[in-house]
């Protein structure tokens, strides 16, 4: 019988090259927002975390570039750009 890769398995054959600046940014004053709780849910990285100020901040490690954060909190809250060409999400598995 043949196995299957999990999903984090398969997450982790993605490269990830670094722009010079992130794509992703919180909007200044709006870490506290109750719309970036949404974020918190829908990410399918997992980039945001709430600190113990609870504000929610953005991680960039690993964003798969799929927009959902954008369409979840809205463009007031975040700021979302794709990478320049050449950085960002390679992705290797499926």
């Amino acid at each position: 019988m043949k196995s299957s890769m999990g999903l984090k398995a398969k997450l982790g054959l993605n490269v990830f090259k670094e722009d010079r600046q992130f794509h992703i940014s919180i909007k200044s004053g709006m870490e506290k927002d109750i719309r970036l709780k949404k974020a918190l849910l829908v990410c399918p990285a997992g980039l945001y975390m709430e600190n113990e100020k609870k504000e929610v901040v953005l991680s960039a490690d690993g964003c798969l570039e799929c927009g959902t954060c954008l369409l979840a909190c809205g463009s007031e809250v975040l700021k979302w750009n794709y990478p320049a060409g050449g950085a960002g999400v390679q992705f290797r598995f499926g």
